[in-house]
């Protein structure tokens, strides 16, 4: 009988993607996937280490383990992957003693499956951190859990080093992925099926082909645009002080990338991002968001903010306030601040603002986010939107949903086989962070 494996995956896209890169290694080696943690003989646990809740996560699945352990007489290979197994390496032993048998790092996992192996021999803990400099990856390895996008990463690592960071000491320095391999990746998944491509890298527009050095980031943005079967190109993330004209004109005459920038602000005060060394003012990208708009009217932006920064007075947090109203952002990602090993603002700087200012904050700037995502989904309110239907209903086996090309989730009754097709929907009603519409009768054999 075959051996069984579970991932089970915390944090970002770029988690979830390596999570299918080392489901499809294990599976080259021989194991099946299971969806119950009882059942598997190695349970791989991919971490993220951005925020401390995500690895205070960790721990409790740790905790857990070790109490099914005791329970079940069932003993199998727990793998800890990911971020905070780079940040933390054999100092996760010592925390959660007799449960973690391998810790892989970032740049290690394609060592998973010998590292499993090992320890399912040996039964002693095994460790690897090193860095492995190669980012191409085994064309067809990758096991896709998605039937209707397709992750694809383009750039590994960041060299950036803003303060609050931690992305460059457990993914490593900046590395950019052959344009060739990217390109292979792109047209395998659309052979597949796959019909949406998410571009991923901690800057995607600072993309530079290192097999092609005519070739940007809007240059490879046309190169995808070009792949057969390809209907929708997203990416994250763009970083503010790297977007150049030529990459929003590639937007305007590309009518497959999707109208949709996650522009991770962070802050909107200027004092708060030159402690967060994030190099723009509020100035610069107010100003960029008035370029981009002027571009594409239709543009839908989306942001991270990370409230109680170091030094963050109330007036500083006004200003993240208003520059939030300021831009009406479609949605955004919010966190309190907390310290990160290694980076800078560990090093340096005072964690001063306390923890229940931090949460009064982050409160106050949620509940206008609210506000603002509420009115700007009522405007979509009797109009007509092409949805590309990517989910089925976790309630309802009559529904579906999808997402516009601005991102914005609309649930509708269909049937599950419009999975993967684009249908026209009139929305009926909105609320926050989703909307709910139909497809007209005149338009019901959309996508069929």
């Amino acid at each position: 009988m075959a051996r069984k494996y579970l991932i089970e995956t915390f944090g970002c896209q770029m988690n979830v993607h390596d999570s299918e890169r080392m489901a499809g290694l294990l599976e080259q080696a021989g194991y099946e996937a299971t969806d119950e943690a009882a059942d598997a003989d190695v349970l791989v646990i991919n971490t993220c280490s951005v925020r401390e809740r995500a690895e205070e996560k960790l721990y409790t699945r740790l905790g857990e383990l070790r109490q099914m352990a005791a329970d079940t007489g069932r003993d199998p290979v727990v793998a800890v992957a990911g971020c905070v197994a780079q940040q933390e390496g054999g100092s996760l032993l010592a925390r959660s003693p007799g449960v973690a048998d391998v810790i892989v790092g970032t740049q290690a996992m394609r060592r998973l499956p010998m590292l499993v192996e090992r320890a399912a021999g040996e039964r002693r803990p095994l460790i690897d951190l090193d860095p492995y400099e190669d980012v191409t990856w085994p064309l067809g390895v990758t096991r896709r859990s998605d039937p209707v996008k397709a992750y694809v990463t383009i750039i590994e690592g960041c060299n950036e080093f803003c303060s609050f960071c931690v992305v460059p000491y457990t993914r490593g320095h900046e590395r950019m992925r052959p344009k060739a391999d990217i390109l292979a990746e792109a047209r395998e998944a659309a052979e597949s099926g796959r019909v949406e491509v998410q571009l991923l890298g901690q800057i995607v527009n600072h993309y530079e082909a290192p097999d092609d050095p005519s070739c940007d980031f809007t240059g490879l943005l046309e190169a995808v645009h070009e792949i057969p079967g390809i209907e929708r190109i997203r990416f994250a993330s763009p970083h503010p002080r790297h977007f150049s004209s030529g990459f929003l004109a590639a937007m305007q005459r590309l009518p497959k990338v999707c109208r949709h920038l996650h522009l991770p602000v962070q802050s909107g005060s200027t004092r708060v991002l030159g402690g967060m060394r994030r190099r723009y003012t509020r100035e610069s990208y107010l100003e960029l968001v008035g370029r981009i708009r002027a571009s594409l009217p239709d543009v839908a932006l989306s942001t991270d903010m990370i409230v109680g920064f170091p030094g963050e007075t109330d007036r500083d947090f006004e200003e993240t306030l208003s520059l939030a109203e300021a831009v009406r952002f479609h949605s955004m990602f919010s966190f309190k601040y907390s310290p990160r090993p290694n980076t800078l603002a560990d090093k340096r700087l005072a964690d001063d603002v306390d923890e229940a200012e931090k949460t009064r904050r982050i409160v106050a700037l949620q509940a206008a986010q609210r506000g603002i995502q509420s009115e700007l989904n009522e405007g979509l309110i009797g109009r007509e939107v092409e949805v590309l239907v990517d989910a089925a209903s976790r309630r309802r086996d009559t529904e579906v949903s999808g997402r516009t090309g601005q991102n914005v989730v609309v649930n509708l009754p269909g049937p599950a086989d419009w999975m993967g097709r684009m249908v026209r929907v009139r929305i009926q009603r909105a609320g926050p962070h989703s909307v709910w519409g139909t497809v007209p009768l005149d338009k019901a054999s959309v996508g069929a």
